[in-house]
């Protein structure tokens, strides 16, 4: 899954949902090549009536089907804290908020706090471009239309990450960037 450079997301519309999915398609062909679930325990799910979802922990699984085996782990602690780990548990980076800032965005960390991409975000919060240390866009999250009636009634979004075709991309980079892109939307966008 992580040798691609592109990725359409769609999330699924629920009602009354206290988790979020996500299907991920390969934009070129249409084909599902992953699902993004949430996984909210009890507790959790109760004290989300309660309290603003932004401000507890939760846990993002990346697999390539509904029953295959986790390949990504997305994972915020209360104190907003996010890490990122493959398939058998190890760190792949660290992602970090900027605080204060005007503009959505955050930045994006290797296991050895070495930044690799950040992550800026327009003036609407919907497109958000990756840049590497020195600037140079590497990639970016495009909001797509989703119709008039989801954009209207839900908050589900369907949105593109998509890595730079000329740039070369080591799978454990384009899983951390895809991880950033599913980021944006369930850990710091969602309510």
């Amino acid at each position: 899954m992580f040798d691609r450079k592109a990725f359409l997301v769609k999330e699924r519309v629920g009602f009354l949902k206290l988790s979020d999915t996500y299907d991920i398609f390969d934009p070129a062909t249409g084909a599902q090549i992953g699902i993004a679930r949430e996984q909210v325990g009890p507790l959790l799910q109760v004290l989300r009536l309660l309290i603003n979802k932004r401000l507890l922990p939760t846990v993002v699984e990346v697999r390539a089907s509904e029953t295959g085996p986790v390949l990504l782990t997305i994972r915020r602690s209360a104190m907003s804290k996010v890490t990122v780990q493959n398939q058998t548990g190890g760190e792949l980076g660290r992602l970090k908020a900027k605080p204060f800032a005007l503009r959505a965005g955050f930045r994006v960390f290797d296991t050895s706090d070495r930044p690799v991409a950040e992550i800026k975000g327009d003036w609407k919060g919907w497109n958000f471009r990756f840049l590497d240390a020195n600037g140079t866009e590497i990639g970016k999250v495009t909001k797509q239309w989703a119709g008039l009636g989801k954009e209207l009634f839900t908050s589900a979004d369907n949105y593109v990450i998509a890595l730079d075709e000329r740039l070369p991309v080591a799978p454990d980079a384009a899983a951390l960037l895809l991880a950033a892109g599913l980021a944006i939307d369930t850990i710091y966008s969602e309510n």
